[in-house]
């Protein structure tokens, strides 16, 4: 990639820069504007398996590939939620365990995929659920972040506790499990619910001000119908 730039602070878009033939990957219907250069092309990206994979982790079963043909090209992703873009550099022992739907668009040499969490508790009452979206190979991947981003670098063994809803990403080399909430009258009378979900280092970690769950909670009211 030539250079890519995020814009429009909390409705942000991030504009890609393409060398001539080079590609992005996309999930269904992230395209916002390009230049007329841009080619598209539906692609499955990777046979069945792998469809079926990306369309249980909360993406498209198909991507669309899009190509700077005979001259540098110009095109741009928005995100579809209130929040942030995030640019994340992936590597050989560096990919990204992220939530479901967060995936929007990267570099041709990145994989996405499904994530399973394999314990149990994790996945019942984590919040983040059974399955995530794993990024891997080689280069740069753009996610949505609901609400504003914050990145911590956890040392080996270190955790930081989070409520259901505010993981955004992890490395991979991070682990996650549930904890239950301490004391019978903060369960029931805290408003915090029942379980957090721990985060162990050592890796990167990317917590989110405004998970979409929350915010549907609150406008439930104001959308229940009256008789």
């Amino acid at each position: 990639m030539k250079k890519y730039e995020i814009l429009g602070g909390n409705l942000p878009a991030v504009v890609c820069e393409l060398f001539s033939g080079e590609s992005m990957i996309t999930e269904s219907g992230s395209m916002s504007w390009m230049s007329p250069n841009m080619r598209m092309e539906t692609i499955s990206g990777g046979g069945m398996r792998k469809m079926l994979g990306r369309l249980v982790s909360g993406d498209s079963a198909f991507q669309n590939r899009f190509t700077a043909e005979g001259a540098d090209g110009v095109i741009a992703f928005a995100s579809s939620f209130p929040g942030a873009i995030k640019a994340l550099d992936i590597s050989a022992g560096h990919s990204m365990i992220v939530q479901k739907s967060a995936f929007l668009a990267s570099e041709e040499g990145v994989e996405l995929s499904m994530h399973f969490q394999k314990k149990l508790g994790s996945g019942i009452f984590g919040g983040e659920g059974f399955i995530m979206q794993r990024l891997s190979g080689n280069g740069t991947a753009f996610i949505e972040i609901d609400g504003h981003a914050t990145e911590y670098d956890l040392n080996a063994g270190q955790e930081i506790l989070v409520s259901t809803g505010y993981l955004a990403a992890m490395e991979e080399t991070c682990t996650m499990d549930v904890v239950t909430v301490k004391g019978a009258k903060n369960m029931l009378l805290g408003g915090e619910g029942i379980f957090n979900t721990v985060v162990r280092g050592p890796g990167k970690v990317i917590l989110q001000t405004m998970p979409i769950s929350k915010v549907a909670e609150l406008l439930m009211p104001f959308f229940t119908v009256k008789k």
